[in-house]
């Protein structure tokens, strides 16, 4: 049999995975939920929902997806060998994120990582439960992307992590994994028929949701109406802009502040307050820090002209 090179670096690699699995495993959960409706008949039914949690503090606390518990009656969680009963604490449709309590004081927390220092092609692991099977079950794959935009009918989920871990109806609410065994994303979509596409919101929106809860008592949403993405420098190459960083607005909401002062789609947010901007979680925090205020100074560029403008800020309460 051939002897293949670099076989005790894939060996050692593979070992260091299988460790990596077995100590976070204890700390992701099976969702399974109970929601009713109304059959064909007007009668009422029960409907089962499968999904993934994984837990954040040792007395029961756990994050998952809104849209896999909005709706439900019950939640069960299965975790290592236990069932357990969970009831909602708060969630955010904007961010599609919940908060859980179990009932237990004796889990084990998973370490939350810093989502910003993520980079293009890291090996990442997606955990949770796909198709409901028992889990927690591990799909491993890279980050393909950041900062990606997705939109439906009824939200807008922005600043996400784009992998190609293998992500399946089940796996929403569950962790995506470094290789340092930190929390870097909660998995939340597929792109159906798409071979190699799901997303992951950012653990650092997971914290920002926390401490909106810890400083209102709920989740609070603040916002100028711009959606965003990374500028890069093939971009900035291609279209000959003047600067190598910024975000560009990709489109900017109707009757919005930043639509009323006058933001539009091409522009380059550089800078709020004297704040460089890189990324879009940079912006998000940078509104929400200036909550107190009511407005953000921005410095946009269009074109080769540079804009400063002052952009009040919208709060709304978007959960409970």
């Amino acid at each position: 049999m051939p002897d293949f090179p670099n076989k005790d670096l894939l060996k050692n690699l593979s070992n260091e995975i299988t460790k990596l699995v077995e100590n976070v495993s204890e700390s992701v959960a099976s969702v399974i939920t109970t929601s009713l409706t109304m059959d064909a008949f007007l009668r009422v039914v029960p409907i089962r929902g499968v999904g993934s949690a994984f837990v954040i503090s040792e007395d029961g606390y756990l994050v998952t997806n809104s849209h896999v518990i909005a709706r439900a009656e019950t939640i069960t969680l299965l975790i290592k060998d236990e069932t357990l009963q969970a009831r909602i604490v708060s969630l955010d449709p904007s961010r599609d994120i919940a908060l859980l309590k179990a009932q237990t004081s004796r889990l084990k927390p998973i370490k939350l990582g810093d989502s910003d220092k993520v980079s293009i092609g890291e090996i990442v692991l997606a955990i949770g439960s796909p198709l409901g099977l028992p889990g927690p079950n591990v799909s491993l794959g890279v980050v393909s992307a950041k900062g990606r935009v997705i939109e439906g009918e009824d939200f807008i989920l922005e600043d996400l992590i784009q992998t190609d871990a293998a992500i399946n109806p089940g796996n929403s609410g569950g962790p995506l994994i470094n290789m340092e065994g930190e929390v870097v994303g909660v998995t939340t979509a597929m792109i159906p028929f798409a071979q190699g596409v799901g997303f992951a919101i950012p653990i650092n929106t997971v914290k920002r949701f926390m401490d909106m809860i810890a400083r209102y008592g709920r989740p609070i949403r603040a916002y100028i109406g711009v959606i965003t993405t990374p500028l890069s420098d093939q971009i900035a190459t291609y279209y000959g802009l003047p600067v190598r960083e910024g975000l560009i607005v990709l489109r900017v909401l109707r009757g919005s502040p930043s639509h009323i002062y006058g933001i539009q789609e091409g522009d380059i947010i550089t800078h709020a307050g004297s704040h460089k901007l890189k990324n879009v979680s940079d912006l998000r925090r940078i509104i929400e820090e200036s909550l107190e205020t009511g407005r953000v100074n921005l410095t946009i560029i269009r074109g080769h002209k540079k804009i400063e403008l002052v952009i009040p800020i919208v709060i709304e309460e978007v959960g409970y």
